[in-house]
């Protein structure tokens, strides 16, 4: 570990922004100073691998450079040297619908994907705001076969084989490799997922690039990985992590990620865990971030890494905070947690996929 910092503290990152052709011209009020763009973004990659970490010891460092240097007491012990930086946390800022697309699972990408990081993606949505009348798809009709699904390709057909989903503020949606999707307009949307960039384009609605050209599809790849008559994930409730903890709430978890979300107005602590670092990505508010070894004023928009050996962290808000907070789970460990506050097996199994 050579010169690494032998005291873990939290960090900020900083995120990167990525002009797309559905993005916004505004990014406010997550992103104040990013107002009257020139051209349309579309995410801010709050924990890309050349993200650069923001503030503490590291700052300066890229987060996918720093993570290979750090120790257990920074990664956590469940997440050894030669795993890359596991999860993509971004903001999305759709003004116009994205792709129809679908993304690869772990098996197909190691054998087809190898040059990309042979990793698939899976992924989680949870609605930060949306207008009304928003809406996404997600996931096919029962029924909907390979050879219905080119007809609804060749007939620009294709959206009235989806489930479509009408979106509020506080929505959580999962999607699982292999589950066909688009997100639509004027909605914020934070996105967890498996580190990974692999997304097959199936249908652009007839877009072209600043250039004039259509952006590339992948429809051969996407028949191969599509689940055709198996429909899983979709709109999940949220499912309180106690009866004490009314203002927390898991939204989802599988063994990619786990990520809870909890509303506060007043100290709100978050304890360590030795296996795992944890990601808290603040949607509102503002306030102080403190730990036993120092302090820091965190903002809406921004996403901070909590190294696996502090004592404690906690949030002192000086306005009523909202946080995502996003982890590598143990499903065993956390399936157990929630029973024993009180979650029901039916309540556990709308949130928690195996």
């Amino acid at each position: 570990m050579s010169s690494f910092p032998i005291r873990p503290e939290p960090f900020r990152i900083e995120p990167i922004f990525s002009p797309r052709i559905w993005g916004a011209r505004s990014l406010a009020p997550l992103f104040p100073d990013k107002t009257n763009l020139a051209e349309p973004l579309g995410e801010a990659w709050v924990t890309g691998l050349d993200c650069a970490i923001a503030s503490g010891p590291l700052a300066g460092r890229s987060l996918g450079a720093a993570w290979h240097e750090m120790s257990a007491d920074w990664r956590g012990s469940a997440l050894g040297p030669e795993r890359d930086f596991p999860l993509l946390a971004k903001f999305i800022f759709p003004k116009d619908k994205l792709s129809i697309q679908v993304h690869p699972d772990d098996a197909y990408a190691a054998v087809h994907e190898k040059a990309a990081g042979g990793r698939g993606k899976t992924e989680m949505w949870h609605v930060v705001s949306a207008e009304p009348g928003a809406k996404l798809l997600a996931g096919l009709k029962q029924g909907v076969t390979k050879e219905r699904f080119l007809e609804g390709l060749a007939t620009h057909a294709l959206e009235e084989l989806f489930h479509t989903h009408y979106v509020h503020a506080r929505d959580t949606f999962f999607i699982p490799a292999g589950t066909p999707h688009t997100i639509g307009a004027n909605m914020v949307v934070c996105e967890v997922q498996e580190y990974s960039d692999l997304t097959y384009r199936v249908y652009d609605y007839g877009r072209v690039d600043a250039h004039g050209k259509p952006r590339e599809l992948h429809i051969e790849k996407a028949l191969e990985v599509t689940h055709f008559g198996l429909s899983r994930g979709g709109k999940v409730p949220p499912l309180a992590l106690g009866p004490s903890h009314h203002d927390a709430k898991l939204l989802c978890a599988c063994r990619y990620f786990a990520v809870e979300r909890f509303e506060f107005s007043e100290r709100r602590e978050f304890a360590s865990d030795a296996e795992r670092f944890q990601l808290l990505v603040v949607l509102a508010g503002h306030g102080n971030l403190g730990w036993p070894a120092g302090a820091a004023h965190y903002n809406a928009g921004e996403c901070w890494f909590l190294p696996a050996a502090i004592d404690l962290a906690a949030l002192h808000p000086l306005q009523p905070t909202t946080v995502l907070r996003a982890y590598v789970p143990d499903i065993a460990v956390l399936s157990k947690r929630l029973r024993d506050a009180g979650a029901s097996a039916s309540g556990i199994s709308q949130s928690v996929f195996a």
